[in-house]
């Protein structure tokens, strides 16, 4: 965890700018009432993210220091090491600036809760979340269904990665694909025993969204489930009531 994390952890009367979607997420589930002072303006968007309403409580941004200056912020939130500048910049004007690791596993998701909460000056918050992700993992089941989770431009998830570590969790397990995409010939010869289909931007006119529409897809021969493309964007503590809503399915 970063040190400064830890000594502004003292303070609980932290303003928090959110510059990235994912960091919103935490920033919204996290916060106490009245530190969140800014939020990225995707976040606001319902197409992408489930949070839209909370986020339209606050003023949106466009990824940058610059656009939350007039709010007054102690603390920017980034992540995925594109940050380098802005915590820069933050420095100068004495501002901190957390710029937390793209999770590429449940585990780093709960470093991440535990680094936000901490930073936020109250790390009890991150307790709970963490406590249902262990839930999770500890009652995980047994046995897995044969899956191919879709996105509607065929993209699927690759093998140990973060997606597929939560579609275990729902019990799914998630067919190696080469180059982790799902081929209209894969569906029609050799379905998957469930296809797990991301409804991210569904009905948008777009080659993308198009692609699930194809006859092939809607009618290969497996059991299919719709799950809430947009939690899976960044994977983080949203995916619990999804994993949890998809387990009740898997039976």
């Amino acid at each position: 965890m970063p040190a400064f994390a830890l000594a502004l952890g003292a303070s609980a009367a932290a303003r928090i700018a959110s510059l990235n979607l994912c960091t919103d997420e935490y920033a919204l589930l996290l916060a106490r009432p009245g530190q969140v002072v800014s939020v990225s303006y995707l976040s606001q968007d319902p197409l992408e993210s489930p949070l839209w309403r909370s986020a339209r409580r606050y003023r949106g941004n466009r990824g940058s220091l610059e656009d939350v200056l007039t709010e007054r912020p102690t603390l920017v939130l980034t992540m995925g090491g594109g940050g380098r500048a802005t915590r820069m910049l933050a420095a100068r004007l004495h501002i901190q600036a957390l710029d937390l690791p793209y999770a590429n596993s449940l585990d780093d998701v709960e470093r991440n809760l535990r680094a936000i909460a901490a930073a936020f000056g109250d790390s009890e918050r991150a307790k709970p979340w963490i406590a249902a992700i262990d839930k999770l993992r500890r009652r995980a089941p047994a046995t897995a269904s044969d899956a191919i989770w879709v996105s509607g431009r065929g993209d699927s998830l690759a093998p140990a990665s973060l997606g597929e570590q939560w579609l275990r969790l729902a019990g799914f397990e998630q067919r190696p694909l080469p180059g982790g995409r799902v081929t209209l010939e894969t569906l029609l010869t050799h379905p998957p025993k469930v296809l797990i289909r991301s409804n991210y931007r569904a009905g948008q006119m777009s080659g993308g969204t198009q692609w699930l529409e194809h006859p092939i897809v809607r009618h290969a021969g497996a059991r299919q489930i719709v799950t809430d493309g947009r939690r899976w964007t960044c994977m983080g503590p949203l995916m619990i009531p999804e994993i949890q809503r998809l387990r009740s399915l898997a039976r």
